[in-house]
């Protein structure tokens, strides 16, 4: 075959089987490159990029960066920047025009502009509670950041402590179908009744659905971790890290010190003082505007303009807003008991906390120096029995599961001191890094 025909088949083939873009860069890389197997080559170390681990730094970054409920936050923020833009503008003027009688001779025209004048501190007023509401969307946002980093944290050691369950239950797993085997060629060979490879197996099948619930446990909670990291979360295989890692309990004046920094009282207090700043506004409003005009005149009948003052003042006899000025001042006080409220509640959760993350730790120090070493001790003796036929096949199964269930008690303690630590962390933690308000960043 002709060279240029070849050449003109492997193009027509190209954008035949391909899309224009496709086909246009594997032309360019028969072109350029020894092989079309360079972009495949390329596509490849792009997958291996991804890494299929997830660490605890990485789920916190990418939720605090991808997180729905943050973007939320920050939407409102830009929303009340609108409302201090609005604040700061002042009223419009008025352009009036007046035709007086049909008649051409005896017409008259009237040309002038009004001009509200604010009394009373109104526009002051205005745009201080519209500032103090940015501050309370600002503060909203830190709020977040904490309570979704509190959640990432606690998630992600469910997941790791799920994940060693679940690698505990493939271990009881492998050891049943070995003792099962085992059990077996005892059966085989006389040394043992059939019955004891009846109960061996079993015993294995329970072991069985013991994993799959910890497989599970395990699904359920690597899909809560995921659901935190933002629309497009990463894909990964599994979660890296030392549940073994115990947070510290805090002392009580650390906890006393840290609550009143709280992004949630932080919130509160200046809700009070927005509520303050919207009393303010209402009570600006008793004092009536005035509103200046300045026009020109000219009636037909005298062929001349004449100048136009006035000054227009409302008179407040019935109306003084005295009903949104004392709804203001209730809302005022209502958020003020809140603030109480709420200074309580934070302090009730926080010690609660802290108590029973001293719990949990009390009893994973008695699980790491007692049960655990004494039951893996006994396992092992068993087992190594068991092999020498000094002990029968009940007897390994007691052991073995008493070793798994103090050794899944251990790990279902520590995601709950994970939990507990995350919990404070939500109620007087602060977000990295701490978020301020625009006019301050200025």
């Amino acid at each position: 075959m002709p060279k240029g025909n070849y050449k003109r088949q492997v193009v027509r083939f190209l954008f035949c089987a391909y899309p224009r873009a496709t086909a246009m860069s594997l032309l360019l890389a028969l072109a350029t490159g020894p092989t079309v197997a360079q972009p495949l080559s390329a596509l490849s170390a792009t997958k291996a990029e991804i890494s299929p681990f997830l660490t605890l730094q990485e789920a916190v970054a990418l939720a605090l960066q991808a997180n729905l409920d943050l973007t939320v936050a920050q939407r409102e923020i830009e929303a009340m920047q609108g409302q201090v833009l609005q604040g700061q503008a002042r009223p419009n003027p008025e352009l009036e025009y007046v035709l007086e009688d049909q008649r051409t001779a005896s017409r008259t025209q009237s040309l002038q502009i009004n001009l509200p004048i604010e009394l009373g501190g109104k526009r002051a007023a205005r745009i201080a509670a519209a500032e103090r509401g940015r501050d309370v969307a600002v503060e909203e946002l830190n709020a977040r950041r904490v309570e979704v980093r509190a959640n990432v944290i606690a998630a992600f050691f469910d997941a790791l402590a799920a994940q060693e369950r679940a690698e505990l239950a493939q271990d009881s797993v492998d050891l049943a179908r070995k003792a099962t085997d085992a059990v077996a060629k005892r059966v085989a060979a006389g040394k043992v009744s059939p019955v004891e490879e009846s109960k061996a197996r079993v015993a294995e099948a329970g072991v069985r659905v013991e994993l799959t619930q910890a497989q599970s446990e395990q699904r359920s909670a690597r899909s809560r971790l995921t659901s935190l990291l933002g629309p497009n979360p990463p894909q990964f295989t599994q979660v890296t890290g030392n549940v073994n890692d115990l947070p510290v309990v805090p002392s009580l004046d650390d906890i006393q010190q840290r609550l009143s920094g709280s992004p949630a009282l932080r919130r509160a207090r200046l809700e009070v003082a927005r509520r303050s700043s919207l009393a303010e506004v209402e009570r600006s409003k008793r004092i009536p505007d005035i509103t200046v005009s300045l026009g020109v005149k000219r009636p037909n009948e005298l062929q001349r303009n004449q100048l136009m003052l006035g000054v227009s003042v409302p008179l407040p006899l019935f109306d003084r807003n005295q009903g949104n000025l004392l709804e203001a001042l209730k809302r005022e006080n209502k958020a003020q008991y809140e603030l109480q409220a709420l200074d309580m509640r934070l302090s009730t959760e926080v010690l609660q906390a802290r108590e029973r993350l001293a719990s949990v730790r009390s009893e994973i120090d008695i699980l790491q120096r007692e049960v655990l070493p004494g039951a893996k001790s006994a396992y092992d003796a068993v087992t190594v029995g068991f092999g020498y036929g000094k002990f029968n096949f009940l007897e390994v199964l007691d052991a073995q599961r008493t070793y798994f269930s103090a050794k899944s008690q251990y790990l279902k303690a520590l995601a709950e001191a994970h939990r507990a630590a995350a919990e404070m962390d939500r109620v007087i933690g602060q977000p990295e890094p701490q978020i301020t308000s625009p006019a301050n960043r200025e």
